[in-house]
């Protein structure tokens, strides 16, 4: 029988309320989402059902849910494979040293220090002084690259630092080429890691506000709706709303790890099979 000291249950107690501080409010929101037709945006729940839900398909007054949503999961899924497509060759470029790497790698990671807000006006002030308007399928999309790439860029460097070379070495020896090496080798054993990437790129763009707030345009991505929503709906179609992205949220990182289980077993067998 493990017994547990004061300290080990005083940490327990300490990570148990983090956990309520940082889980609560999507619950309560989850919660409240279930009420009535005649409840309000409070405890307690008045004759709960999943009206509200219903309520998200239906012609709103105030807000362009459809359309929203819509924009942010292509907005997403534009840059999740961005980020993919730029992050691994980056990361393969950066395993050897070569003039400027340390300036490049620094420019990207800087992006980070600099706030949000800042990075949306510069982006904005950028297409307007070129006579560009600003879209959220293009001057949002290169706000949010701003984000999402340092993040995959660490992942990616970190990944191929581990990366034994003996195995690339071994395939080259046996006569394959710079590109076989990579596709047969090296991308089996770190597409893992890639797909969480891509997890993580639309996870950062799918609810990103305050890079896109000067840069999305005339149409607002969901973050952007639901804000200006906030001004307007005062029913619980919000928490309704807030409950469904949510859920998209956690069908996204559902994918996200079973692709990734199912690479890394599809690895292990090819492994086995040699």
């Amino acid at each position: 029988m493990i017994r547990h000291s004061a300290l080990s249950r005083l940490l327990q107690i300490i990570f148990a309320a983090f956990l309520l501080f940082l889980y609560g409010p999507t619950i309560t929101i989850g919660i409240l989402a279930w009420q009535g037709p005649l409840g309000g945006l409070t405890f307690p729940l008045v004759d709960p059902s999943p009206h509200w839900f219903a309520q998200l398909f239906a012609v709103q007054r105030v807000g362009d849910i459809g359309g929203s949503l819509s924009r942010s999961l292509i907005l997403a899924c534009m840059v999740m494979m961005a980020n993919v497509l730029i992050v691994v060759p980056a990361g393969l470029a950066l395993r050897k040293r070569f003039a400027g790497d340390r300036l490049i790698f620094t420019m990207t990671i800087v992006s980070l220090v600099v706030p949000s807000i800042l990075v949306s006006l510069g982006v904005g002030l950028l297409f307007s002084q070129a006579g560009l308007d600003s879209a959220w399928y293009s001057s949002a999309f290169g706000a949010q690259l701003t984000w999402t790439l340092p993040f995959g860029l660490l992942v990616m460097i970190g990944v191929l630092s581990r990366l034994d070379r003996s195995y690339e070495e071994a395939a080259i020896d046996l006569g394959a080429t710079r590109w076989q090496t990579f596709w047969h080798v090296v991308f089996p054993i770190v597409l893992p890691n890639i797909i969480g990437i891509m997890l993580f790129g639309f996870s950062l763009s799918y609810d990103e506000f305050a890079r896109t707030v000067l840069t999305g345009g005339s149409y607002n991505t969901l973050p952007l709706e639901i804000y200006a929503m906030t001004n307007n709906v005062t029913t619980p179609v919000l928490y309704a709303l807030g409950t469904a992205t949510t859920a998209v949220s956690f069908a996204a990182m559902a994918i996200g790890f079973f692709l990734i289980t199912l690479s890394r077993r599809r690895v292990r067998s090819s492994a086995k099979g040699h």
